[in-house]
């Protein structure tokens, strides 16, 4: 819901800033009446949530919109990517970035009437970090003093409590790092981090399916796999505030659908258009046709606790890369629509740098063949690419495998999984079979973000069982810089390293393309790609 509303900065970091070339639209002449309807029902093209409605146990982007509708955290970013304050009134590192000293905005309370208090964060951060309770988020407290105690890496937590967290008064807390880290601020942006009431530590099963927040929308209802409806709520205290009466997220299991609805006024937006009508989706809804850059990247990632993987040279893995024609896939499948990446962090965030992948993430089928043949070949040569059925990858993922197996000769299929959640359970479980898609969307704006957070070991966000010792020990350096400047330049030197060991495949940098029916007006996407819902107006009927 963020990102469209004026707000306190403070000068922590900037980044290139991101605009849309198409939004809003709509008006009268579209069959509406032109009047707004401030109670009138936004209706956006979800999926079925993974997990229950848990902030610290969402990880994927249908349950991850519905979160970000009913809490508020501590802080969030702009457009220039500097820190904005929201629950807190201020967030303040000493002079080692070691111990950050959190004060809240009073008044705040939760959509039952209780207090959002420093003890609501406190408690809900060391529930979480207790593998009791099966939190998929719980390494996001990794930095803090304790959480070894709390979450140790095998067996039952030792404390309860992490000891660097400490509530000083109501609306104050204080957070101690093992080692100082200059962005931390960034960290608090993610959902791990938002607070909690009581009754959510007190009965978990229950609070999942009807979840109590203190943003701006309150839970109203989820049949399950067809909608989950949230409604404005009239005593949020930040700036934010709903212009519309609530969001109605409608689960599809096929975006061809939601693109029929999206056409016929049925829903009144979605998350990207299907890529059989990319040529046809600016022409379909004219001046409602967004196009727009968002952060995010996407690779095909091994599954190195396989067999087949496990003990692989990455120079195989570096043949594969050089034997995807991406500049080509990008302008058939994509229509012009997505740029090759060139390394593993997407663009639009601190720290981003160019060509961090090398040659390795140029095609190249001579090369391509004969890094696959020194590096003992893939066992079996043959591969498989694991996929969500229930949005546009198939095409893709089929130029994808054409090109690998044309310039090498190693067998490449697709592996297609019903819907988002199957797909995600497939990969927390650790069953994939070969290699699978991964698409890592910014959770803060630093570069940090896709490289510690996604290929750390050990991490929430490591599905590949990747480890390198050598890459562990950059990004713990960069983590102690002085400076956020250079911290991200030090990760710049952790990305490099990436060329030697390849935890995953780049493919491309995304763009949000998108549209909105005759229903709504002042729709557009944030940074992270997503729909900035809270902004959206809707017509009288």
């Amino acid at each position: 819901m963020r990102g469209a509303k004026s707000a306190k900065w403070v000068a922590i970091a900037g980044v290139v800033a991101l605009g849309a070339t198409a939004c809003g639209g709509g008006g009268s002449d579209n069959g509406n009446s032109g009047k707004v309807d401030p109670k009138g029902i936004v209706s956006y093209a979800n999926g079925e949530p993974q997990n229950a409605l848990q902030p610290s146990n969402t990880m994927e982007a249908y349950g991850s919109v519905v979160i970000d509708a009913l809490f508020t955290g501590l802080v969030h970013y702009d457009k220039q990517g500097n820190i904005t304050y929201e629950n807190a009134e201020s967030v303040t590192p000493d002079k080692d970035s070691k111990v950050w000293t959190v004060k809240l905005k009073q008044g705040w309370k939760f959509h039952n009437g209780e207090a959002v208090t420093a003890k609501s964060y406190v408690d809900a951060w060391n529930w979480a970090a207790d593998p009791a309770n099966g939190q998929q988020n719980s390494s996001w407290y990794r930095d803090i003093v304790g959480y070894d105690d709390v979450h140790p890496a095998k067996g039952k937590a030792k404390k309860k409590a992490m000891s660097g967290l400490k509530v000083v008064d109501e609306n104050t807390f204080t957070i101690t790092l093992k080692n100082g880290i200059p962005y931390y601020a960034y960290k608090l942006v993610y959902k791990p981090f938002f607070p909690l009431p009581s009754a959510a530590l007190k009965d978990p099963k229950k609070y999942g399916e009807s979840p109590v927040g203190n943003g701006p929308y309150k839970f109203k209802s989820w049949d399950h796999k067809k909608s989950i409806q949230v409604t404005a709520w009239s005593d949020y205290k930040g700036e934010d505030k709903p212009k519309n009466g609530g969001i109605n997220f409608k689960a599809y299991s096929k975006d061809t659908a939601a693109y029929a609805d999206l056409k016929s006024d049925n829903v009144d937006t979605m998350p990207l258009v299907p890529n059989s009508e990319i040529a046809n989706f600016k022409q379909d809804f004219g001046d409602r046709a967004i196009e727009q850059d968002f952060s995010a990247i996407n690779t095909i990632n091994p599954a190195f606790y396989t067999k087949q993987w496990k003990d692989i040279d990455v120079k195989v893995l570096q043949g594969l890369s050089m034997a995807i024609d991406r500049d080509t896939i990008a302008k058939t499948v994509f229509h012009g629509t997505r740029e090759s990446a060139t390394g593993w962090v997407a663009k639009g965030v601190k720290g981003w740098t160019k060509d961090a992948c090398g040659e390795y993430c140029k095609f190249d089928p001579k090369k391509a063949k004969a890094a696959i043949k020194a590096g003992g070949g893939v066992p079996g040569n043959k591969i498989s690419i694991q996929y969500n059925a229930d949005q546009p990858h198939k095409d893709w993922v089929v130029a994808v495998c054409n090109s690998i197996t044309k310039s090498t000769g190693v067998q490449c299929v697709g592996d297609p999984v019903t819907d988002f959640a199957a797909d995600t359970e497939i990969r927390d479980q650790k069953k994939v079979k070969s290699i699978y898609r991964s698409g890592w969307v910014l959770d803060y704006p630093f570069n940090g973000n896709f490289l510690a957070d996604l290929y750390g070991t050990g991490v929430d966000g490591n599905k590949g069982g990747f480890s390198d010792k050598k890459f562990d020990a950059l990004t713990a350096k960069a983590d102690k810089a002085k400076t956020i400047e250079e911290s991200a330049k030090l990760y710049q030197e952790a990305e490099k390293e990436l060329q030697n060991s390849f935890p995953g495949i780049p493919l491309w940098y995304n763009k949000t393309l998108s549209a909105h029916s005759n229903n709504v007006k002042n729709v557009e996407f944030d940074q992270a790609g997503d729909p900035i819902l809270s902004e959206v107006q809707v017509f009288e009927k």
